[in-house]
Formats: C-alpha cells, sequence, structure tokens
C-alpha cells in the first residue's frame, strides 16, 4: 500500500521543512512520528524517504501508509545508516527531549550533507515572562509541567546558533514560527518555534 496521509496532518512547521527540501533528494526523518512529512515530500517532491521512531503507533502508521520506517531509539546514534548516504536529517520537535544534543547533530550530519532541526525556542517573551514571576514556562511549544515534561535541553534560538558555531558548523536558513506563522520582527524573541537548516562549514 503507498497511501499518502491527508494533507491537513502536515503541521505548519513541517510545511516549512518541506519547503526547504528539494525535490527527488534522501531524506532521513528523525523521530518521523506517523510519517506524515516523508509521505507529503514521496508525494509532491518524489522523494526517496526513510524515517526512524521509537513509538510502536507511529511505526505502525508509517507502515500503514507506505513510508519506510525502523523502529530505533535515537539516543543510541545512527549506525545503520552508511555516512553520506542522504541529503537532508531532519530532527522536528525531538532535539529538545535527546539527553546527547553534539552526539545526534553529528550524526546527522554524518549520514546526511544538510540537517534541518525543529525545537520550542525558550526565549521566546512569554516564556521569559513565567520565568520573571517564578515559574518554569507552560506555552503551546512547551505544554507541559516542570514534573513530566520530556524536555531537558531547553534552548533559545541565539543559543543553537552559538552551538553550531562552537562544533564547526553553519546555519543555512533559519526561520522562527508561532501559532504557525513566520515572525520576522525580533524572532527570538516573539517567536516560539524555531525551525534551523544547517551544515559544516
Amino acid at each position: 500500500m503507498n497511501m499518502r496521509l491527508p494533507e491537513q496532518n502536515l503541521r505548519p512547521d513541517l510545511e516549512r521543512v518541506a519547503n526547504w527540501i528539494a525535490p527527488a533528494s534522501r531524506v532521513l526523518d528523525l523521530g518521523c512520528g506517523d510519517g506524515a512529512l516523508l509521505s507529503y515530500l514521496r508525494a509532491e517532491k518524489q522523494v526517496e524517504g526513510y524515517g526512524v521512531e521509537i513509538d510502536i503507533d507511529g511505526v505502525a502508521s508509517c507502515i500503514e501508509h507506505g513510508v519506510n520506517v525502523v523502529q530505533s531509539d535515537l539516543e543510541s546514534g545512527l549506525s545503520g545508516f552508511e555516512s553520506n548516504s542522504f541529503d537532508y536529517v531532519v530532527l522536528s520537535l525531538t532535539l529538545q527531549s535527546m539527553r546527547r544534543i553534539e552526539f545526534i547533530v553529528q550524526e546527522m550530519l554524518r549520514v546526511g550533507r544538510i540537517g534541518i532541526v525543529t525545537f520550542p525556542n525558550f526565549g521566546y517573551w512569554q516564556n521569559r515572562w513565567q520565568i520573571l514571576r517564578g515559574r518554569m514556562p507552560v506555552s503551546e511549544t512547551i505544554p507541559y509541567e516542570w514534573y513530566n515534561t520530556p524536555n531537558i535541553h531547553l534552548c533559545t534560538l541565539h543559543d543553537f546558533d552559538r552551538f553550531l558555531t562552537a562544533h564547526k558548523m553553519r546555519t543555512t536558513a533559519q526561520m522562527v514560527l508561532h501559532q504557525g506563522r513566520r515572525v520576522n520582527v525580533l524572532p527570538n524573541l516573539m517567536g516560539s518555534l524555531a525551525l534551523v537548516r544547517f551544515e559544516f562549514e
């Protein structure tokens, strides 16, 4: 079966990610969920894609819709994939829950030429305001209380830029969203979700 997932399932950040990906390229989607991005890219851009997902329900959904998927824990790395085997490696809304950030980002650029990540922007003004009021932030992109959150490495857009520079990588495109819309003015302050495309210098 080679069905496409309904288009309305594509989150606003994934729509922007899809715009960054060239037609007929090879894409690895880490933490691919139900395979919505890969299904969309296959139908719209003739992309050859593979997903990695730990959740069994996500894996089952991928298989149901004809998306190539491997069930694996990203914390163990990408040793199952050869170096330079993909054009793009995507990690969407997963970076902040990873224990070994440096490891997974370096693995992304080992197996692929270009990395794309999306993550909650901790620099968003409402997050800052909640901290000033003495509370850990809870928002649309950080929807957990401090005691049950899977997020262990929250950062701002500027933090991630500095991280890339320190690891001999460079940003090739950047965008910040709030409620699905692009933020152009003071993005680190006014945007709740960051998207970054990067590669080695």
